[in-house]
């Protein structure tokens, strides 16, 4: 039985208002207990006992991450939340923005006065313009009541909090090149080091947080930081608290749903996910974003150390592990976004792979040549074996371009190119031989789901 939780769904149920948020779900309560009773440095140790994955795909524990600021004799530190949410696939954040946006700004008050920050802004896409409304709003209305300003709650620590809107390219998701547009210079990735704790916005030590992770912060601090880590099924190996799971694709009710860490692709897809569309067979899942390896619905775990956390599924279907941070990265993928998209039997893969590189080749900064170029090739490549031109050697080639790009770049922009390629090409070599050999054509590549 999946362990749902209700905060979420109390406040989506009654409305977005700063009165639903208080009267509901104790909206600024925990702000108020930790402005007004904790020192920075508590704070700081009683996040990490909440084993906060960062919820933007890299899975950095959140209270780590606050560690390391350190206050500096000249400068000041910001707070930038990342809502550039264009991964394909992804849909949480924008409804968090919708229909929860006080949580969010109650978290930016709490992360602010962790790290010594009296700013914070929130990037957010330029197309999600009800997002961006929302979030004015519930800023207006936290700042009337007198949670932002000079003194928030009475505490002589002045806090605002700003939205900003994005610059609408896929690669400020990537935090150097959103510091890079939040300045309104030119969005692409730095160099690192410096990291953003160091020189991040404007050249001051800067915290980037993802939308999710930051709004998550409250319902932490109100339940007791470990406690709220033990709601996770995956508490015990550093993956803690409850997390937004969305399901799309082939499935009967694509979704947004809130659950405690741990449920399986399984559990989603029937349980929540309602099923696949006409009862069709599971093809294949993209566990996380379009930029994770994507998960075959015939693999088994193979984890022969029994050390290993991943021998308790050895032999098990894949789709019936835990989605975590660490369960995924060991079965060869990533957990990402968070956001699983189903494709049923019947999909063709080559269509599918040449959609995704399509999209990336179109977002790429340009900066790296490894990857402008790369994913420029990966996308004519594909095409060509698609429209029946390729030949069994362009599959090798499709191979070593996604390698060369592997490593060879900036930013993981390049990587998340790749590595969905990489899986493709690894998981369904049959069907691109089909298309060099002239066995299958793009006149069969329709979907057969209706």
């Amino acid at each position: 039985m999946l362990a749902r939780t209700d905060y979420l769904t109390k406040v989506y149920s009654l409305g977005h208002s700063l009165d639903v948020y208080e009267r509901h779900v104790q909206g600024y309560q925990a702000a108020r207990k930790v402005l007004l009773t904790m020192t920075r440095e508590q704070v700081v140790e009683e996040a990490k006992k909440a084993n906060i994955r960062g919820r933007g795909g890299a899975g950095f524990p959140m209270g780590i991450k606050w560690s390391f600021m350190r206050p500096h004799p000249t400068k000041p530190a910001y707070l930038v939340i990342n809502a550039d949410e264009g991964e394909p696939g992804t849909h949480k954040d924008r409804t968090l923005m919708e229909l929860n946006p006080h949580s969010i700004v109650e978290g930016c008050i709490i992360g602010c006065y962790a790290i010594g920050a009296n700013v914070a802004y929130i990037y957010v896409r330029d197309e999600l313009h009800l997002s961006k409304e929302r979030l004015w709003g519930a800023i207006r209305e936290a700042r009337a009541k007198g949670y932002l300003g000079k003194t928030p709650f009475g505490k002589n620590f002045p806090v605002e909090v700003y939205v900003h809107t994005g610059a609408g390219a896929y690669i400020c998701g990537e935090e150097t090149s959103l510091l890079n547009s939040l300045e309104g210079r030119r969005g692409e990735p730095r160099l690192k080091p410096p990291f953003p704790a160091q020189a991040g916005a404007f050249g001051c030590p800067t915290t980037v947080n993802n939308l999710e992770t930051i709004a998550t912060v409250p319902a932490a601090f109100m339940l007791g930081c470990e406690n709220y880590s033990k709601l996770s099924a995956l508490h015990h190996i550093g993956d803690g608290g409850v997390r937004l799971y969305g399901i799309n694709g082939h499935v009967k009710k694509p979704c947004v749903v809130e659950l405690a860490c741990g449920p399986t692709i399984n559990e989603l897809i029937y349980d929540i996910g309602g099923g696949i569309l006409g009862d069709k067979p599971l093809l294949c899942v993209i566990p996380g974003g379009s930029s994770t390896p994507l998960l075959r619905a015939d693999e088994v775990v193979n984890a022969p150390d029994e050390k290993s956390p991943m021998h308790a599924w050895h032999g098990k279907n894949v789709m019936d592990v835990p989605l975590g941070v660490d369960t995924m990265r060991n079965v060869g993928t990533m957990l990402g976004t968070c956001c699983v998209t189903v494709m049923a039997e019947g999909t063709d893969p080559v269509l599918a792979m040449l959609n995704l590189m399509q999209f990336y080749h179109h977002e790429s900064c340009g900066q790296c040549t490894p990857c402008r170029e790369g994913s420029a090739w990966l996308d004519r490549t594909v095409q060509k074996l698609y429209d029946g031109n390729g030949t069994i050697e362009d599959i090798d080639l499709l191979a070593d371009i996604a390698n060369n790009i592997m490593g060879n770049t900036i930013c993981a922009f390049g990587e998340g190119t790749a590595m969905p390629a990489l899986g493709f090409l690894k998981k369904f070599k049959r069907e691109f031989e089909e298309y060099a050999t002239g066995a299958r054509t793009k006149a069969q590549a329709r979907l057969t789901v209706d």
